[in-house]
């Protein structure tokens, strides 16, 4: 898996999931399910989403750091402010809820089964990665907001 480590930007592996999900939500219509706020609640959870997301995008940009994840050697400062604080990987915290907002839209329980994949996907391909860079290049300092702050949530 080495070979595919952060290769792929995360915006990529977002549209693979959602066509992923749309594909199984036609090809197991029996799993359909609706209830009376389902398209409100996808849309809402989506919102929440975009919005951390472009939190974080915003962060990085005001500490003057690379937003291109498949180069974290290029982080010119580790970013531990604002929405930050909560999570360490806030942007792909948003695309979760986005495609989690997806599967919801699709009223389909078979589209929920890539959520799990693709945060596997992220944590392997992505998040241990950059992980790994940032400890390189802030050391003891990345090693304590680590400590205190989760991955996710």
């Amino acid at each position: 898996m080495l070979a595919f480590e952060l290769k792929f930007p995360p915006v990529v592996q977002v549209i693979v999931a959602a066509n992923l999900m749309w594909v199984l939500a036609l090809a197991l219509p029996s799993l359909s399910f609706r209830f009376p706020v389902q398209t409100p609640v996808a849309v809402v959870l989506s919102a929440v989403g975009i919005t951390i997301a472009v939190l974080g995008v915003i962060r990085f940009r005001l500490a003057g750091t690379t937003v291109d994840p498949r180069v974290p050697d290029q982080s010119a400062s580790l970013v531990a402010g604002g929405v930050y604080r909560l999570s360490r990987n806030p942007m792909y915290l948003g695309f979760f809820l986005v495609l989690s907002a997806w599967a919801l839209g699709l009223g389909n329980v078979a589209s929920f089964l890539i959520l799990p994949l693709f945060v596997v996907c992220m944590n392997r391909l992505q998040i241990a990665p950059e992980e790994r860079q940032l400890h390189k290049l802030f050391g003891e300092t990345y090693c304590e907001y680590t400590s205190n702050v989760r991955r996710w949530i």
